[in-house]
């Protein structure tokens, strides 16, 4: 007979504020919403902590203000999100605006003034309460593509102002600009062997079971011949009626013969627990295949807050005379459901596909800590660095120090050392990571001929000396001419470590450049004050990772009739 265990199972809104009337908020732009992306959305390290409105795939649209409130912060950054605005509200909520090509009005020049106070582009502000109040409808901003953003759009939150948790905008309101009738959609069903003794449908490798549709709109999938413990994992994603692209689900839940067994829910976001996603999805999958497999089971706990789960993790152990029915379903918000029964018999037959059989005799164990050492090279893995246990592929020679792949999810950051006993580098090298001949700089200390660096990937590694210094290209050459034009704007790369660094100077002053990394661009915007009427010097400092540093300089003519 087959035991029941508890399960808890209760999904309640975590934030600390009663839920606003369905009217508190407004849409933060004019036109009907249509998403690209939607919240607790699988990316990459991360669960997508709001929603992304298209942008008519342009920049330049009205960004509104959804409610009164305060701008409680403001952040400018060549990644993440970009230039982004916070602003609090009386309910004890607050709403973000990411990606932005520019604020407007009193913000922008809340911006600028501290952008010249830090002599910096990228700055991080916290005004006052009193200091940049809107009311719901003023328009703060326009949209952009700045920062991390892949294209032209609006990234929007909803947080709890005192705990900084993301709430789903669709449970304060938001779902009412959005008409959505479809079901999600299931285009993957695997069955895993969790361990060693476990087989299932004569394989110790995951299997994708074929699904049918049924007359009453369900799913049956083909039978699991199963023992020993076994697991399930989905791809799915959801639609709506008029996003015409697929998004997150809302809702994963399966039941064991009819009792919850794993699930979870994005009601609610915690910032920091969004590397877990690499332990809920088959990461080793999706690194090989692109395919994004979500588990709903646990070989190994972890803190993931929105899963609610029995005491065996979702995981189920199949002996003799073992025949039930699991069943999952996927759910969106509006309540929209597919679901899919797998029935489940014992089966003693044996394997016939193998597991993959590990050849390293590095075995890394994810609740200790480890230390492995081979000619210049060590690496220390804290406890806790990894999800699961496995055996890691390590060698070293000279200089490269092949560390595994990134096909195994790292949650928190190791050291790589690498000790010069030769003294062949100095100060400017540097630990870079290698794949597919391109580099990435990592922030490199030197202490005692031993140069060392704390990184989340595992790969190729390998010890650099960059001695070539930044590349500086005017867009449209200035010496000895009368401009006219609105900006000045140049072409920055460095080939090795990357840019650290950039100043302009105008007659000895500091001024505002902004640098957008997609393009490599660097654009100072010509306002009053910062640009003389007739003879200007303009000097441009850009600054490597690793201290080489190149100077440009121009003298030009402005005539102040042309602003």
């Amino acid at each position: 007979m087959r035991h029941l265990f508890l399960f808890t199972f209760f999904y309640a809104s975590v934030y600390s504020q009663s839920t606003p009337s369905k009217d508190f908020f407004r849409s933060p732009l004019d036109i009907p919403m249509q998403l690209a992306g939607n919240f607790g959305e699988l990316r990459p390290n991360h669960f997508h902590a709001g929603l992304d409105f298209k942008t008519n795939q342009q920049e330049g649209l009205n960004i509104y203000a959804v409610a009164d409130g305060y701008v409680s912060r403001i952040k400018i950054s060549t990644y993440g999100y970009g230039k982004a605005i916070y602003i609090t509200h009386e309910n004890g909520y607050t709403s973000v605006y990411g990606h932005l090509q520019k604020s407007v009005g009193k913000i922008q020049d809340y911006i600028i003034n501290e952008s010249y106070n830090q002599k910096s582009y990228e700055i991080e502000m916290f005004p006052n309460k009193n200091e940049l109040l809107v009311k719901k409808g003023d328009i703060i901003g326009i949209s952009g593509n700045t920062g991390g953003s892949e294209g032209p759009h609006l990234h929007f939150e909803i947080r709890d102002a005192i705990n900084e948790k993301a709430i789903n905008p669709f449970l304060v309101g938001f779902d009412r600009f959005l008409k959505d009738s479809k079901k999600p959609y299931l285009s993957a069903l695997l069955v895993y062997p969790i361990d060693g003794n476990s087989i299932v449908n004569q394989s110790k490798r995951p299997v994708a079971l074929n699904i049918s549709l049924q007359q009453n709109g369900t799913y049956v999938s083909e039978k699991v011949l199963a023992s020993g413990k076994i697991g399930f994992g989905v791809t799915s994603a959801d639609v709506d009626d008029i996003s015409y692209n697929s998004n997150g689900i809302f809702k994963a839940q399966s039941f064991e013969n009819g009792n919850p067994n794993f699930g979870y829910q994005f009601d609610t976001i915690n910032f920091e627990e969004a590397r877990y996603i690499n332990a809920l999805i088959d990461f080793t999958r999706y690194k090989k295949t692109h395919q994004r497999v979500q588990k709903l089971f646990m070989k190994n706990p972890y803190p993931l807050s929105n899963i609610k789960t029995n005491e065996l993790k979702g995981i189920i152990n199949v002996d003799s005379n073992f025949s039930e029915s699991y069943k999952i379903e996927i759910s969106d918000f509006f309540g929209n459901k597919t679901i899919v029964t797998i029935p489940i018999e014992y089966s003693a037959l044996p394997s016939k596909i193998a597991e993959p059989i590990a050849t390293s005799k590095y075995v890394v164990k994810a609740n200790s800590e480890s230390n492995f050492e081979k000619g210049n090279w060590s690496v220390f893995f804290p406890e806790h660095t990894f999800y699961e246990d496995f055996n890691l592929n390590f060698d070293a020679n000279d200089s490269i120090l092949n560390l595994h792949d990134d096909s195994i999810p790292v949650h928190s950051n190791f050291k790589v050392s690498f000790e010069d006993t030769l003294k062949l580098f100095n100060s400017k090298s540097f630990i870079a990571s290698v794949k597919d001949k391109k580099i990435n700089y990592n922030n490199t200390k030197i202490k005692n001929n031993t140069f060392s660096t704390y990184t989340k990937n595992l790969g190729q590694f390998k010890l650099l000396t960059d001695s070539i210094k930044p590349k500086i290209t005017i867009t449209k050459p200035i010496e000895g001419k009368t401009i006219n034009q609105k900006t000045i704007q140049f072409f920055i790369s460095d080939e090795l470590s990357g840019i650290k660094s950039y100043d302009g100077f105008i007659n000895g002053k500091w001024v505002l450049f902004e640098f957008e990394p997609k393009n490599r661009k660097l654009t100072h915007t010509i306002t009053e004050g910062k640009i003389n009427a007739g003879k200007n010097v303009l000097k441009l400092v850009v600054v490597d990772n690793v201290g080489n540093s190149t100077t440009f300089e121009t003298t030009f003519f402005f005539n102040q009739k042309t602003k």
